[in-house]
């Protein structure tokens, strides 16, 4: 069975829904999720997550107040939780207590984007180990093999590749992108691959596992929190719709 990663936003579409909507991405029958922490210039995203991320922080949405929403449920949650997001807040925060606080909160991963992989190597991985957190790296179909083994090298829990160079929720993402995919498959990686960026139907993530072992959506389950007043019921058909 492949893999469903979703992602949301944290504290969209109010402050105090986060610990809801885990748990119901949980009882819906995903696999893992993806928790975006709001971030002023969340560049690498489209237009959906961007007004998230807007939106969670003016609902007054921080890393504290995620920290202790995710302690509140730690108990309940049985599958594997990632925080997304920037350096710049994680290391205003202060990377290793950013660890910490994560260890205690039931986060099991990371993906920081923008952390180059010389610094990772150089002044975080030993950090990340102590509090035995994994550590994604993304890839692009830009990726050459060698550095794609090289970010598969350093990554742990599963490596992300992204469908197309673009930004998340883009309608021109390749989805069937054989050579790409095929090209990944072949590389004999360590660890499981994950696509991500413009999966939006049960078709499209058909389309990516079939040579990759799961798939991760972001910007259509995003755009339920935002855009239906019924979102939970929205939500969890959404999702049972992908495991069908």
């Amino acid at each position: 069975m492949k893999k469903l990663n979703i992602y949301f936003t944290a504290g969209i579409p109010e402050l105090e829904d986060t610990a809801e909507i885990i748990q119901l991405i949980q009882k819906s029958g995903a696999d893992m999720i993806e928790i975006g922490m709001p971030y002023s210039d969340p560049v690498a995203d489209g237009p959906v997550i961007q007004k998230a991320h807007e939106l969670a922080l003016k609902n007054g949405m921080t890393i504290e107040k995620l920290f202790s929403q995710l302690k509140s449920i730690k108990n309940e949650i049985t599958i594997p939780l990632i925080l997304m997001g920037y350096i710049n807040p994680v290391l205003s925060f202060g990377f290793e207590k950013f660890c910490k606080e994560c260890s205690e909160s039931g986060v099991s991963g990371l993906i920081i984007p923008d952390l180059p992989p010389i610094e990772f190597e150089k002044n975080y991985q030993k950090i990340l180990e102590k509090y035995h957190l994994n550590f994604t790296f993304l890839i692009t179909p830009e990726t050459s093999d060698k550095r794609i083994l090289y970010l598969d090298s350093l990554s742990s829990g599963f490596l992300y590749a992204v469908s197309s160079s673009s930004t998340t929720g883009n309608t021109n993402s390749d989805l069937k992108n054989e050579d790409y995919f095929s090209r990944i498959a072949s590389l004999g990686l360590k660890n499981p691959v994950m696509i991500g960026f413009g999966i939006k139907t049960k078709q499209d993530f058909e389309n990516v596992t079939e040579k990759a072992d799961g798939g991760i959506i972001g910007t259509a389950f995003v755009d339920i929190l935002l855009n239906h007043r019924d979102w939970k019921n929205k939500a969890i058909d959404f999702i049972h719709s992908m495991k069908a």
